[in-house]
């Protein structure tokens, strides 16, 4: 289940936001490094909500 135009790091449930006073980092829980929001890599697994979309935009 892949839709290249929701398929990005922000969208996954391993995506995690740190944020600080002066930097915000992205970072791959999964993966174990930073990364960009819209960065993909193929061990995308799509958050609750990104599914509903997907499976709407299809019908």
């Amino acid at each position: 289940m892949t839709d290249k135009r929701f398929h990005c790091c922000a969208t996954c449930v391993h995506f995690r936001v740190d944020k600080r006073p002066r930097s915000i980092s992205y970072y791959c829980e999964r993966l174990g490094y930073e990364t960009k929001p819209d960065y993909t890599f193929n061990c995308w697994t799509p958050k609750e909500h990104v599914k509903k979309l997907m499976d709407k935009e299809k019908r």
